[in-house]
């Protein structure tokens, strides 16, 4: 695969901010990164190797099947085949898809019936997905930290925290599980569907999923995200959006020792209010900040501190709106109060995140009805979004220098690099050519078709109707499979 470009930094910057849309958040350019090192193929290779060798250990097969028969007799539907037929969740009938798959397998015509993959999946745990983004993605992308291909702000991986709601198939079994949301007219109460809440922490800077949830959706977000900070690693700096700003969670980030940045409202603590009066921008207050005296039995139950030193900055938007930052980044040397603005700026990338999961790849379109046939979709998701990550840094890097001459820059089109990794995923992970020799056939579809980037684009972030966004899911979205 002949790509050696200089490197993903401007292009990096450009498409964040091509995916900020403009509205309340307008933010000034992005960061400076750490000098960025032309790409190599050494993640990508390691990665698929270690994809393929786990898909066929026997020890991997018997950790996440449901019971210890579970693939034990020999089945076109094997722990292999399963994971792969799950990482193409395609629109098209389980029947069609059943065919293509197993011609793509060289078994044309197995014979088998959608009961067949029904059965099949039922003897795969969720967890192997989870498994195999731990042991195939994460370690090999994070194992040196120091690695020049690794993107970071000031030596720290960002840290997107964020959470979604996912509305789920209309089943009494799943609204038992995840929780109902109860819907009213004029007329009072006219129906309900089960609902569920997907948290991810996401390294924005390299659009890596290292922890994912998936919990009823009456589990706060603020609750969900106090659990996550066990995910946090030393290096982490955590980007939390307004819905955040709460002393408790906090206290945790402060007592696992974990930095973080997050955005405030007004009512919510008297420096803050303080701030938005004052309305002046590049200000910064180093506080003691203490909880309501409402809260100070909860804070000593859960053993957190009941006293954190933490630093408020003001930022000036481009629509002249201020806004307020909480950080324990206390050193005003190290992290100016100018930085902060353009720190903050990377957290969109978290939304844009959610909506490649939710557009993209199509994620509410389940190929199941049970707890667990849903489950295995979000993380078999996850996963063939982290090795998408991995597989178009390098046609990125060749497009940003083809790119050059042009009034926009480039980069690949997500809608075409996920139909072309699902579509070959057989290859990629199973097949019989080597890894060099896929990502050589891989490589001109990568490229086809790019998307501009166009820098400060600001599109209005109006509501849409009810009616329109009916409209727009069954209508006009494109799934990319």
């Amino acid at each position: 695969m002949s790509i050696d470009c200089q490197s993903l930094l401007e292009l990096e910057k450009q498409a964040r901010q091509e995916s900020h849309c403009g509205g309340e958040e307008q933010w000034c350019e992005a960061p400076q990164l750490e000098k960025q090192e032309p790409y190599s193929l050494r993640w990508i290779e390691e990665a698929l190797t270690q994809s393929r060798h786990l898909l066929f250990e026997e020890s991997f097969c018997h950790k996440h099947r449901i019971n210890e028969k579970a693939f034990t007799r020999q089945r076109h539907f094997t722990f292999a085949n399963s994971m792969l037929f799950l990482m193409q969740k395609t629109l098209r009938a389980i029947q069609t898809h059943i065919h293509s798959f197993f011609e793509a397998l060289g078994q044309p015509n197995p014979g088998l019936t959608p009961s067949a993959w029904s059965r099949a999946r039922k003897k795969l745990g969720y967890k192997a997905f989870i498994g195999l983004n731990e042991e195939a993605i994460l370690k090999v992308v994070y194992r040196d930290r120091a690695h020049p291909q690794l993107r970071l702000w000031n030596g720290y991986r960002l840290i997107g925290i964020d959470s979604s709601l996912v509305r789920l198939p209309n089943q009494e079994a799943l609204g038992t599980e995840f929780g109902w949301v109860e819907c009213k007219n004029k007329s009072g109460e006219c129906g309900r569907y089960p609902q569920a809440r997907l948290s991810v922490l996401t390294d924005v800077l390299n659009r890596i999923a290292i922890q994912t949830s998936f919990e009823p959706w009456t589990k706060g977000e603020r609750e969900l995200a106090r659990e996550q900070v066990k995910g946090l690693e030393a290096g982490d700096l955590a980007l939390l959006d307004r819905g955040y700003a709460e002393y408790q969670l906090w206290a945790c980030l402060v007592q696992a020792d974990r930095q973080f940045v997050c955005r405030c409202q007004a009512n919510t603590f008297a420096i803050v209010n303080r701030l938005f009066k004052e309305n002046q921008a590049d200000r910064s207050v180093v506080v003691e900040l203490v909880p309501h005296r409402e809260q100070i039995k909860e804070i000593q139950d859960a053993h957190l501190p009941t006293s954190i030193k933490l630093r408020f900055v003001t930022v000036r938007l481009k629509t002249g709106e201020l806004e307020v930052l909480a950080t324990n980044l206390l050193d005003e040397v190290l992290y100016p109060t100018e930085c902060f603005g353009e720190l903050y700026h990377w957290r969109w990338g978290i939304e844009t995140y959610y909506g490649l999961l939710k557009g993209r790849l199509d994620l509410g379109n389940f190929t199941g009805l049970s707890a667990e046939a849903i489950r295995q979709d979000v993380f078999s998701t996850v996963f063939v979004s982290n090795l998408e990550s991995l597989l178009i840094a390098p046609a990125n890097q060749q497009l940003e220098q083809k790119s050059q001459s042009l009034e926009y820059r480039q980069q690949v089109n997500h809608a075409v690099s996920f139909h072309t990794i699902k579509s070959r995923v057989i290859d990629l992970l199973i097949g019989p050519d080597t890894i060099a020799q896929v990502l050589k056939k891989l490589e001109p579809f990568l490229l086809a078709n790019p998307t501009l980037v166009r820098p400060d684009r600001i599109v209005p972030r109006n509501k849409p109707s009810a009616w329109k966004s009916h409209n727009y899911q069954r209508n006009v979205r494109k799934a990319v499979f």
